[in-house]
């Protein structure tokens, strides 16, 4: 093989953030014009590698070649100007300029430093070769996750980068959008692109790559073809050992003559929900199951006191609310574990100590002043609890990895049981092993008689994870099911089905 074969080569690269070291005598070749994934569980290095490679982070020790020419200094402008561009997992973008502004951000049409018209044309044949319908003029912090992660990629190509490190870029996407992606994944193949893939969805690198390494504790287990591998194959060696992926057994429902925790009666919103009913008992896990966009975390929020009510009832344990505010809602006994960790949900600049302990201040503390010792007793039950690594009650949260982010936002709740648990994307980024604690963790509290409302884009966990299910379509509930009773190509149809219906009423309105 010539030098030429090869898009990128890292060879015996180590990394280290203070006494932690992250990445250690890590060597992988990347073909050029090939899909290559990384995986691994969370705190593996798979994230780190492609920072190293994109210019975001740089090796304490080895060397990384691109294109055949070693790199020396490096940065992500060094990084661009080779031809690598990266999409981040926790994404990069200005919230208040626009998608277009964003997608073309330091690639402007301009002449003597002066902005022209025309880069609105260059959009409009960007999305030819994405095809993601995304309105150009649309402010970026009013997009919804899933349309921001599709900015981040269009940003990407728009750099005509001939190498793209892409992280967990379909972990706010439903499977149709993922389809999409992964049929623009294979047309940049097409043209010559390498594609580093990171991602936990291992159906999704089966389909897609060619070749795989797998990664554990900072270093490289083995990189092979993707021909012959299986989840089970990829997920033994994750772990290094053999194991079974199963889901948790929830324990039996509450009565159907439970008094609810919360009920939602005709609830109307600011943010776009419509006539919508629902309850959710002590001890029950209800899941909403539809397409990003048809109002799941809507009722999250409303739920939460996030989301102004316009009209309807809100009911917590039998009492109606009214201006309820998130402070009101977590006093009375409600959490909300947001789809986005690091903008909604932690404070990256305070260590876990703080983050466990935010929310519920009240109850360690006496005349308005901290006591120490029963803060740290606590938190240091929650961080062994959960497993989360490294195991130090003031942990730096800010480069821990995602799964270990997203135990440290659980235990912000879990640490004094709430009454009614929101979880908004609970799996979102997190690795099998991560995955597994995070669903165990949904059991037990529905087990101690916690309501649980679980939103997810992976409708197999919605239905696997839940005792019953609202199934959602633009702003509405359209059904009530026992989740025993569906299957995930069944929902998928379903919503398809009303979204064709809705369309057609609309027409029939307008016509």
């Amino acid at each position: 093989m010539t030098p030429t074969d090869i898009a990128v080569r890292v060879e015996g690269v180590a990394k280290s953030f203070g006494n932690t070291r992250i990445l250690n005598d890590i060597t992988i070749d990347f073909h050029a014009g090939s899909v290559h994934a990384l995986v691994g569980e969370n705190g593996a290095g798979k994230s780190s590698v492609g920072k190293i490679i994109g210019g975001y982070y740089s090796a304490d020790e080895g060397t990384v070649e691109i294109f055949g020419d070693r790199v020396t200094k490096f940065s992500p402008r060094d990084a661009l100007m080779r031809g690598v561009a990266m999409i981040h997992q926790e994404l990069q973008l200005v919230p208040e300029l626009t998608v277009l502004q964003n997608v073309f951000l330091g690639l402007e049409t301009q002449r003597a430093g002066v902005l022209l018209k025309g880069d609105l044309t260059r959009f409009y044949e960007l999305e030819k070769t994405c095809q993601f319908g995304l309105d150009p003029n649309a402010r970026v912090a009013r997009l919804r996750i899933a349309e921001r992660q599709k900015v981040e990629i269009m940003r990407a190509v728009a750099r005509e980068a001939r190498i793209i490190i892409m992280d967990e870029p379909t972990s706010s996407l439903t499977e149709d959008e993922a389809d999409r992606l992964h049929a623009l994944i294979a047309r940049l193949k097409a043209q010559g692109t390498t594609i580093i893939y990171v991602s936990h969805f291992l159906d999704h690198i089966i389909a897609n790559c060619d070749r795989v390494t797998v990664m554990r504790d900072g270093q490289v287990i083995r990189t092979d073809p993707i021909a012959g591998e299986t989840k089970q194959s990829l997920v033994d060696s994750m772990l290094g050992k053999a194991s079974e992926i199963i889901w948790p057994e929830l324990p039996p429902p509450p009565p159907a003559d439970t008094p609810p925790v919360a009920e939602l009666r005709n609830v109307y919103t600011q943010t776009g929900l419509k006539d919508i009913s629902l309850t959710i008992r002590p001890g029950e896990v209800v899941g909403l199951i539809g397409l990003v966009g048809s109002g799941r975390t809507e009722i999250g929020h409303a739920l939460f006191g996030a989301d102004r009510i316009l009209s309807g009832s809100y009911l917590l344990e039998g009492e109606v609310q009214t201006g309820l505010t998130i402070h009101k809602a977590v006093k009375r006994g409600v959490a909300l574990v947001p789809e986005d960790r690091r903008k909604q949900g932690l404070v990256l600049t305070q260590t876990t100590r703080p983050n466990v302990s935010l929310a519920t201040l009240d109850n360690i503390a006496g005349l308005g002043i901290l006591k120490p010792r029963a803060e740290r007793q606590r938190v240091r039950r929650m961080v062994e609890h959960f497993g989360i690594t490294p195991g130090r009650v003031d942990g730096e949260v800010a480069y821990y990895s995602g799964g270990n982010q997203q135990k440290v936002l659980l235990s912000k709740w879990a640490v004094e049981r709430p009454k009614l648990l929101i979880l908004d994307e609970p799996s979102r980024g997190v690795d099998i092993g991560a995955r597994q604690r995070i669903h165990e963790f949904i059991v037990e509290m529905a087990a101690s008689g916690v309501g649980i409302l679980l939103i997810s884009s992976e409708i197999e966990e919605v239905i696997n994870l839940s005792h019953r299910g609202y199934l959602m379509s633009e702003g509405r509930i359209f059904a009530e099911e026992n989740s025993a009773d569906l299957g995930v190509e069944q929902a998928l149809n379903r919503i398809f089905h009303q979204q064709s219906a809705n369309e057609t009423s609309e027409k029939g309105v307008n016509a």
